[in-house]
């Protein structure tokens, strides 16, 4: 059995004017919420805990899960005070989950044909495996020949991130670059190396900060087909995309 954690607490300011009076969860997208076909999809792949994190407009999605129709255990994590990003988000929600197995993080907001049980059964015990994949971007994850992450670039402005001396020196044609696609799976091992980052941070500057010490993957899907419902010109686009 899987838990799982959905990042549903951002302001969804790309999906003005709606955002305004509903939560970026709660935007329909095909005849459902954002947040329905989210949680559908990791129901169905096996999970027996999804713990949902809220800020924007939290009443509302509290009372939607509320209303959900499921046996599995839903429970919310609280940043109605302080939004504390994907870093900060799962360290605040270490409380709800189960210590001796894996989580499944899902963005609210990403559409996608990945089998969600297979990507989880494939973490083979590492300390955190990405989903990625091929698709054109400016921003990159490196990883070297083993697929184990090692730093970050940006094509576009030339920077760099990586905690290996080795890294910066390379050539980006030496480094295997991949998208990260907002999917991801977090082993609890990883709280302790926690402990001494601040309420608010970031998943990405985590996981390259620790990457040289702890066992951080690249699981690539070649055929992956991903929408990310972020903007107002996207809806038609994810409507079609679920259909």
């Amino acid at each position: 059995m899987m838990q799982a954690m959905i990042f549903a607490a951002g302001l969804g300011t790309r999906l003005k004017p709606l955002t305004d009076t509903m939560p970026k969860a709660l935007v329909p997208v095909a005849g459902k919420p954002l947040m329905q076909h989210v949680l559908d999809k990791i129901i169905k792949a096996g999970a027996d805990k999804v713990v949902v994190n809220v800020h924007h407009f939290a009443n509302q999605i509290v009372d939607y899960l509320e209303h959900y129709q499921t046996d599995v255990c839903v429970k919310v994590s609280d940043e109605t005070t302080q939004l504390l990003e994907t870093g900060g988000g799962i360290k605040h929600a270490k409380s709800l989950f189960d210590a001796d197995r894996p989580i499944l993080i899902h963005n609210v907001d990403i559409l996608s044909n990945v089998e969600l049980s297979d990507f989880y059964a494939s973490n083979y015990n590492a300390d955190a495996t990405l989903l990625v994949s091929s698709r054109k971007t400016k921003r990159y994850l490196l990883f070297d020949n083993d697929m184990r992450l090692v730093g970050w670039t940006n094509i576009e402005t030339g920077e760099r991130r990586s905690p290996h001396d080795w890294v910066h020196k390379a050539e980006l044609s030496e480094l295997n670059m991949y998208a990260f696609s907002g999917i991801h799976i977090f082993s609890p091992r990883l709280f302790s190396l926690m402990d001494n980052w601040p309420e608010r941070f970031g998943i990405m500057d985590f996981y390259l900060d620790v990457c040289a010490n702890a066992n951080i993957r690249g699981c690539v899907k070649e055929d992956l087909r991903l929408m990310d419902v972020g903007k107002i010109d996207t809806l038609a686009d994810a409507d079609a995309f679920v259909q």
